[in-house]
């Protein structure tokens, strides 16, 4: 598979993930030669922010997002998100506040209350800045379409597993359909209906590296080049060439965030 695609563009990672820690330089600078032209990597809380931006100077096909996870949301501290604001403002690289949402899957997360507050937040600050968000929600659907719809902000809901109808009203809003390895998975049936029949405009492509890698590596760790597997599979299922879905994909994400 490698080189075979060029303009991939991941707009989700995690490469400050421990997953990456032994190896972190090769992987991501044999990126490019395997056809990566651009990778959002996400921060998780201040101090995995602080690395992002780290690694954004170091390689140029890296971009930052900065923000607090809600599996994180018992952890902020005062001052944390001014500081976050602050370096959003003054980085260059720091192109969306990340990753940000609600996750209701573990019954000893962070309180809802807690979450749901972060959230609006977080949205806040990048609304405030004119910036884009990045959006978890898992097991949370409902909560997160009222906050959105609430406040408007720009951005991506990434790693989306809700359905058809919810992505229609994502679009409504302006924001953008992430989607990953998921899609190739043999369970994916409403991931394939969102992707059939949603207007190709609003999809971008992400990993969440090092997770959810796509079929045929699936449980393996994930990187951006693997994209080229989910561009195969969305083309597959709308009867286009890969190359094309990535082509327009590419464009979606820099206009996503403003690049």
């Amino acid at each position: 598979m490698e080189n075979m695609y060029q303009n991939i563009f991941d707009t989700h990672a995690h490469y400050d993930d421990e997953a990456f820690m032994e190896d972190q330089d090769t992987v991501l600078s044999g990126l490019k030669d395997k056809g990566v032209t651009g990778v959002v990597t996400c921060g998780v809380d201040l101090l995995s922010s602080a690395n992002v931006l780290k690694l954004t100077k170091k390689y140029d096909i890296l971009y930052g997002a900065l923000g607090y996870h809600p599996e994180k949301a018992d952890e902020e501290r005062k001052g944390d998100l001014e500081l976050i604001g602050e370096l959003l403002e003054s980085e260059e690289k720091a192109v969306a506040v990340g990753e940000i949402g609600l996750d209701y899957y573990y019954e000893d997360g962070a309180p809802k209350e807690t979450q749901i507050d972060l959230f609006q937040r977080q949205i806040a600050l990048g609304n405030d800045l004119d910036i884009p968000v990045i959006v978890h929600d898992r097991e949370a659907h409902e909560d997160t379409m009222k906050i959105l719809k609430d406040m408007k902000p720009k951005g991506v809901v990434h790693c989306f597993s809700g359905s058809y109808e919810m992505a229609k009203e994502i679009i409504k809003l302006g924001m953008y359909i992430g989607v990953g390895g998921v899609v190739t998975f043999k369970n994916a049936r409403k991931t394939v209906e969102v992707v059939e029949q949603m207007p190709l405009e609003f999809l971008v492509l992400e990993t969440d590296a090092p997770y959810l890698a796509p079929t045929p590596f699936r449980g393996k760790r994930n990187d951006s080049s693997y994209i080229a597997y989910v561009a195969e599979r969305i083309a597959e299922i709308r009867g286009m060439d890969p190359q094309e879905i990535l082509n327009i994909t590419a464009e979606n994400a820099k206009r996503l965030y403003n690049l």
